[in-house]
């Protein structure tokens, strides 16, 4: 189960992670996690270029080696980027010294693309591993998750999920990834369009 917010068990287990950006201007953070991939990350890149947005991609490190190429445009198309793991690891299920060790790797893999952010997936870390990374990194996580993943969901209730939900200085999270691409090729261009008749402005953390 997920939740479209995060819950304030989450928000305390994570006290001084980032859930959200403190402002009062229009703007929104968007963040897309799993990726580089070729199927749905170039895709991305040209979907946001229509908007003039800009975007925070959370990289799994086993993905940058496959795609290289993929990996080095989101640096060339301004974009930021975060370490996301090497493998996908799932923080709960995973021993601290395995863990931070799959971080290392990734971030090895990325190379000097100045990746101070961290994003565990699943939203899922030990306080062990979480204590250790927060000295390390600027642990990212949302306040607007899409569910874009969930594959029992229609696009319409994934779109009605960050419609509803996002507000200034919202850090939104979507997926580049096969699992979510019929909903996120949906969603995003309506996200994008709404928002930006509003008035906001998409920046990259």
């Amino acid at each position: 189960m997920y939740s479209v917010r995060p819950n304030l068990l989450m928000r305390k287990l994570y006290s001084s992670a980032i859930w959200r950006v403190p402002t009062k201007e229009k703007y929104i953070f968007l963040t897309f996690d799993d990726g580089p991939i070729p199927e749905v990350t170039p895709w991305v890149f040209s979907t946001l270029k229509e908007y003039n947005a800009k975007a925070t991609f959370f990289c799994v490190g086993a993905n940058i080696e496959k795609h290289p190429e993929i990996f080095l445009q989101i640096i060339s198309e301004g974009h930021s980027v975060g370490n996301h793991t090497c493998n996908h690891l799932n923080g709960w299920k995973t021993k601290t010294k395995d863990y931070l060790e799959n971080i290392k790797r990734c971030k090895i893999v990325m190379g000097n693309t100045h990746q101070q952010f961290f994003r565990p997936p699943y939203g899922k870390m030990k306080r062990s591993q979480f204590s250790t990374l927060n000295s390390q990194f600027s642990i990212i996580m949302w306040d607007v998750l899409s569910g874009d993943f969930d594959q029992t969901i229609s696009e319409e209730k994934c779109l009605k999920n960050v419609l509803s939900k996002t507000r200034e200085g919202s850090i939104v999270v979507f997926h580049d990834s096969l699992k979510a691409k019929k909903n996120l090729f949906f969603v995003l261009p309506k996200f994008l369009e709404h928002f930006s008749k509003e008035g906001f402005y998409f920046e990259r953390l």
